[in-house]
Order: structure tokens, then sequence, then C-alpha cells
């Protein structure tokens, strides 16, 4: 049995396109891997440790090689149940929207959250930077109100997608399958062709995921 888990990061929630085709992928999944595992993670309903206090603390001890107090030790609790929770899962889904060309700052709370040394990537002056995270399949669906993919003469904007795989790279990630929904500022005609096809891609996707 696997266990996947979709960090979910829409607020629109009915009315957005990237929960809409997650839904799709998540309910294929569902149908054909009945033996796992999905647990979805809204990011808009999670409370995220705020890097402040004894918690930026704690970070820097670890940085400088140092034991933590019995402060920073318990607020740093926080930062581990997050990483704890990320890291058990077999499978990643993530869907998310642009937001001024790139990731809705819940979205950048969460990373800041798990990308931390020891955790999810490691350093030696050997070796450099290592991702920690390896081995799993990561599936991704962005959706965007414009079209920045490639071939349309604007991918210079997109620092959506490009920030998302460079940082899940960092950590380990390689097997990475996305699914592009966009241009979904359009027409109801439009836009209803475009989310059929997601759909569909989305199914594609789960399948064989």
């Amino acid at each position: 049995m696997a266990r996947l888990l979709h960090i979910e990061t829409s607020p629109r929630k009915e009315r957005s396109a990237s929960i809409e085709a997650a839904k799709t992928f998540v309910g294929e999944y569902e149908r054909t891997h009945p033996e796992d595992v999905v647990e979805t993670l809204d990011l808009w309903t999670t409370h995220l440790p705020e890097f402040d206090g004894h918690v930026i603390d704690a970070k820097y001890v670890i940085l400088h090689g140092l034991e933590h107090t019995d402060e920073q030790r318990q607020a740093w609790k926080g930062v581990e149940d997050v990483i704890g929770q990320f890291t058990k899962a077999d499978k990643y889904l993530f869907s998310l929207p642009m937001w001024n060309f790139g990731i809705p700052y819940k979205l950048k709370h969460y990373i800041d959250v798990i990308v931390q040394p020891g955790y999810t990537f490691s350093f030696s002056p050997e070796e450099g930077y290592k991702g920690l995270v390896t081995d799993k399949p990561l599936a991704i669906i962005y959706a965007r109100g414009g079209a920045y993919g490639s071939g349309t003469g604007s991918e210079s904007y997109d620092m959506q997608k490009a920030y998302l795989e460079h940082i899940l790279g960092f950590i380990g990630f390689r097997d990475f399958q996305t699914l592009l929904v966009e241009p979904t500022l359009v027409s109801p005609e439009d836009k209803k062709k475009i989310m059929e096809a997601a759909r569909e891609q989305a199914k594609a996707m789960a399948a064989n995921f």
C-alpha cells in the first residue's frame, strides 16, 4: 500500500481550475489504485510554524551544528511534524495556481518549512548539496490565467513552474509529471474545452502514476 499526498494550494475551491483537475486525478488514482491511501493537505486550513522567536533560533542552531535548548527543541517540533508528514508519503501531487507569475504565498511558506538541512537535503564539502527525498514520483498540476508554456512567447514570465521544480529538484525529486491548465481567463466556451482536455490528461497521468 502506497500513500499519495496531495498538496492543495488554491483558496478558490470549487472555482479553482487546479483543484478541479486535481480532483479528477485523485478520483482516477483511487479507482486504479484501490489499495493506496490518498491524503489531501489544504494549505489554506493548515497551521504552519512561523519562523520567529525560538523557531528561527532553532534553525540557526542546526546550521551551526549546535544543540537545541529545551525551548528551541519544543519550538522546532512543529517544523519536524510538518516535515515528517511530507517525507513519509510515497507519492506526491501538487496543485497550484499562478500568482504574480509565481506561486501562492501559502505554498512558499510550506516550502520554507519543509526544506531544511538534515531533513530534506544535506551539505558536505565533498558532495555539496544533496537532496534526501529521492526515488519518489511527483505529479504537478499548474493553472494559469494566461498562457506561458512552450511556444507561447511568454515563457520568461513563468516563475511558477520554474521555481517549484527547481526547489523540489533541490531536495531530491527527479521523476516529474506535469499538467498545464492554461489559459483559464478566457471565454466560458474556451475554458470548458481547456478543462475537458485537462481532465482527460489528469486521468491518463493518474492511471499510470
